[in-house]
């Protein structure tokens, strides 16, 4: 009877490139079974522990992942440093017996014996994937083409831009994006509307499809987006305009306004200041005002975390470049939110 092969592997995964995938890759083809142990590193990174540990668990739903969260941070070749290492991977294993270890590094010598296991080196010399977390920390959009879509669209900061219809968001938006040489995504309810509409009208469906489409959109430019990706709207305001115009929305439609909450990095309102350009698809100057007036409450309802935008083009501009300089994916908000002074803050 053959023995039952068990790889393990270990890192931080900050963030999991194509180098980490080969490797994991390997393992899985060569294995019964693959466990892989991922450090806490706040040190390293700012990406948490549980979305670097949530891309393994997504590309490879068969790896056994075990989160570090109290592993050593001392890093080097001393004995007293390899030790340490050896001794916390046999406690977090709990009796496991590993026969192969998996790296492309110098501790896969001491960790493999101290395992009792084979030392599997995989690529050591970069030669298959010339890639490195330290690379792709400073440049991901250069290095994108080493990071699967699952990881790299972690790495975007999105940034919504809502408020009543002619307040300039799409204006800003595209604006923002040509500032900062990154992409940012139409409002798809337009363009929908102005194909299916019937006396001005969406059925609840078809409001329902606009924040679907709208989603999928997004997830498209994702892929593209240097730093951070603007949008003009969300499903917050598409399950506004269905409550407006039928009095209710589809379950589905109330979970997309759900899950909008916590989808977007930063959001900024644009204010009513600007004159208003009457359209024909538009409901009039009045209605501007009362839509602003129920979108502000809304973030305030869902306790949304927004700023107010105002004043020109320019000024607008100016202000959200402002605060992105302050603002880093994965820091509080509330930090960004400090650092802000006078009408600047949070509304």
């Amino acid at each position: 009877m053959s023995q039952h092969r068990t790889g393990l592997t270990l890192g931080k995964f900050a963030p999991l490139h194509a180098g980490h995938q080969f490797m994991i890759e390997t393992a899985i083809q060569e294995m019964d079974e693959v466990i892989v142990v991922i450090y806490d590193c706040p040190e390293t990174t700012d990406i948490p522990l549980r979305v670097r540990s949530n891309w393994i668990r997504t590309l490879y739903p068969q790896v056994h992942v075990i989160e570090a969260w109290d592993g050593p941070i001392e890093i080097g070749e001393t004995p007293t440093i390899k030790r340490m290492h050896e001794a916390y991977i046999l406690q977090k294993l709990e009796g496991r017996k590993i026969t192969h270890f998996y790296s492309s590094e110098f501790y896969g010598d001491h960790m493999s014996a101290s395992l009792g296991a084979v030392n599997r080196q995989v690529d050591p010399d970069r030669h298959t994937f010339p890639v490195s977390g330290t690379q792709v920390r400073g440049n991901p959009f250069d290095n994108r083409r080493f990071l699967s879509p699952v990881v790299y669209k972690d790495l975007i900061a999105k940034v919504v831009f809502l408020g009543a219809p002619s307040t300039g968001k799409s204006t800003l938006s595209a604006y923002m994006a040509k500032q900062m040489n990154t992409s940012w995504m139409m409002e798809y309810g337009r363009e929908y509307w102005e194909k299916h509409q019937v006396d001005r009208r969406l059925s609840l469906e078809q409001l329902e499809e606009i924040a679907e489409g709208h989603l999928e959109r997004e997830e498209l430019l994702l892929k593209e987006a240097r730093d951070v990706l603007f949008v003009d709207t969300n499903a917050i305001t598409t399950y506004m305009f269905s409550h407006y115009y039928h009095g209710k929305a589809t379950p589905r439609m109330t979970q997309l306004a759900v899950d909008a909450v916590s989808r977007y990095d930063l959001v900024f309102v644009c204010d009513t200041d600007i004159p208003y350009a009457d359209t024909w698809d538009r409901s009039g100057e009045v209605g501007r005002f009362v839509f602003q007036k129920q979108i502000i409450a809304d973030l305030k309802m869902r306790q949304i975390p927004y700023f107010l935008l105002q004043g020109t083009l320019e000024e607008r501009a100016e202000k959200v470049s402002h605060i992105l300089k302050t603002y880093h994916k994965y820091h509080s908000l509330s930090e960004c939110i400090m650092k802000q002074t006078g009408s600047g803050g949070r509304e």
